[in-house]
């Protein structure tokens, strides 16, 4: 019997030694997060101020939120408010004083009402959910990067332990103080419409469809089906104090994009660390195997297949609840939205609403024009761009790519796509080629 390398069985001690330490995975190689820089839009901004290309402006109303707001490209319009006790700064947070939340594609700004610091995170290419704080006091301003008390929610199993993003729904007192024992949901485009927004305000229009926002409950013995509907809401001054705030409005439309958007960074991070482990497992098997360095076994296929699935059901919406009443906001956020673009040569944009069955006329993520989305491991890109080539234009599944599955698999992947008609599979293939350097054919 011919003698294996040593480096193949040191190769499960490796991969047991990761699992028993599943819960601090992204610390370790290659993705190395709290040891690794970041590249985000925060820490380019962090680098200006050290260097003295750019300051933030203090003042007495705000802090430094509206200079941060402009230095990170971050539109008022995008407010939301959260007045559920669900943050670090849980003491100065209630309905009366709730959680400002302002985003941009890849960044996240949280303003408190008299709070000792505005908290900031992003969305890098490599690490995920990045996070920072910024003290508000006048002076000199430091942006400080978070690798430790964030975590302790934005890596856990709110977020399937990975540095990310955390839209939650949850029933509170009238303090604000969140009642657990009757239930928290993660929220994103699955979610049904009157389960969202669970300890946040939310204005605008939506006609008979409920919703959990703008309220709370009487007392902690009340149930889940005690709490008031207090819908279709466009003035918030009857519920507190808006004075203080950029804006007086927590738009709906705002949050049916930030609660899209955060379940897609996720789940790119997710896909993304996945696929550099692949990798690496790749290269220690390829090498103890004395294989071709770019050979890919069954297994890596797999492994890649499995992570871009995940991200062309994220941003296909395959799993989209269904709008049984049409919704607008109020804040001038839709028009914003829309005109950031890009556009193809018929003026189409992934961007444009749809808002009466759906959130998006093209039932397709923006994000693809993400740096977070651009930069995924080429392993998962050439998978995903390969499974869009099939559910968009009609490519068929390979024989060696239909032998890594189960009939019922190869069913489920067919079904997961149809909510998506011919006509609009050609257009957002059309948009896709037109605006991204995707692989998609002709």
């Amino acid at each position: 019997m011919s003698r294996l390398p040593r480096s193949l069985f040191l190769f499960p001690l490796l991969l047991s030694a990761t699992n028993v330490c599943a819960q601090l995975d992204f610390e370790q190689p290659p993705i190395s997060y709290s040891e690794t820089r970041p590249t985000d839009r925060v820490t380019r901004l962090t680098d200006e101020l050290r260097d003295g290309t750019r300051k933030l402006q203090w003042d007495k109303e705000n802090g430094y939120l509206r200079s941060v707001l402009q230095a990170l490209d971050v539109s008022p319009t995008t407010q939301t408010l959260v007045f559920s006790k669900t943050s670090l700064q849980v003491g100065q947070i209630s309905p009366a004083r709730p959680r400002a939340i302002y985003f941009s594609d890849d960044v996240y700004v949280g303003w408190v009402q008299g709070g000792r610091e505005l908290e900031i995170s992003a969305s890098d290419p490599l690490l995920g959910g990045t996070f920072y704080s910024l003290r508000q006091t006048p002076g000199n301003a430091r942006i400080v990067r978070e690798t430790s008390r964030c975590l302790q929610c934005h890596g856990s199993t709110h977020t399937r332990r990975i540095p990310g993003h955390i839209v939650r729904s949850v029933f509170t007192e009238r303090s604000g103080q969140p009642v657990f024992r009757l239930g928290t949901e993660l929220t994103d485009d699955s979610t049904p419409f009157d389960h969202r927004w669970g300890g946040w305000y939310v204005t605008g229009k939506h006609g008979d469809a409920g919703h959990r926002g703008n309220s709370w409950l009487s007392d902690r013995e009340a149930d889940a089906g005690s709490l008031s509907q207090n819908g279709n809401v466009t003035d918030l001054s009857g519920l507190f104090d808006v004075s203080p705030y950029l804006t007086d409005k927590s738009d709906i439309v705002a949050l049916m994009v930030l609660q899209h958007q955060v379940h897609v960074h996720n789940v790119l991070t997710r896909a993304g660390h996945n696929g550099h482990r692949t990798l690496r497992d790749a290269v220690i098997m390829n090498r103890a195997l004395e294989r071709a360095e770019n050979f890919q076994s069954d297994s890596t296929q797999r492994r890649y297949l499995s992570a871009a699935e995940q991200i062309v059901a994220a941003i296909l919406f395959a799993d989209e609840f269904q709008l049984t009443a049409p919704v607008d906001g109020t804040s001038g956020f839709r028009e914003y939205f829309q005109k950031l673009g890009p556009f193809d040569d018929k003026g189409r944009s992934l961007r444009e609403f749809d808002l009466k069955t759906r959130l998006l006329r093209w039932p397709c993520s923006f994000l693809v024009y993400s740096d977070a989305f651009r930069s995924l491991p080429q392993g998962v890109m050439s998978k995903v761009e390969q499974r869009l080539r099939q559910v968009l234009g009609g490519e068929s599944i390979t024989e060696a790519e239909a032998s890594l599955f189960s009939p019922r698999q190869l069913s489920d992947r067919i079904k997961k796509y149809e909510h998506l008609t011919p006509a609009q599979r050609l257009e957002i293939l059309q948009i896709l080629r037109d605006t991204t350097e995707l692989n998609l054919g002709k």
